[in-house]
């Protein structure tokens, strides 16, 4: 398993957390989202390493915006 954090901006509330969980929690391979709201950041849990354009798309999708990965 691999875990890999992002920092996404314009999130703010409960709503924002269930948005990107379910929209990241969707990708093929990711067995686990965590997301920070207050700190603006999404740690994704998948089987191998993470696509960075798929994440970025479903965060997107959600309504938000993945910035990269954080440090």
């Amino acid at each position: 398993m691999t875990s890999t954090t992002y920092a996404v901006s314009g999130m703010s509330c409960g709503h924002c957390e269930a948005a990107v969980t379910e929209a990241v929690g969707r990708l093929d391979g990711v067995t686990r989202v965590a997301v920070d709201v207050p700190g603006g950041r999404v740690t994704v849990t998948s089987a191998g390493e993470p696509d960075d354009a798929r994440v970025a798309g479903a965060v997107d999708d959600a309504g938000y915006e993945m910035t990269g990965r954080a440090a």
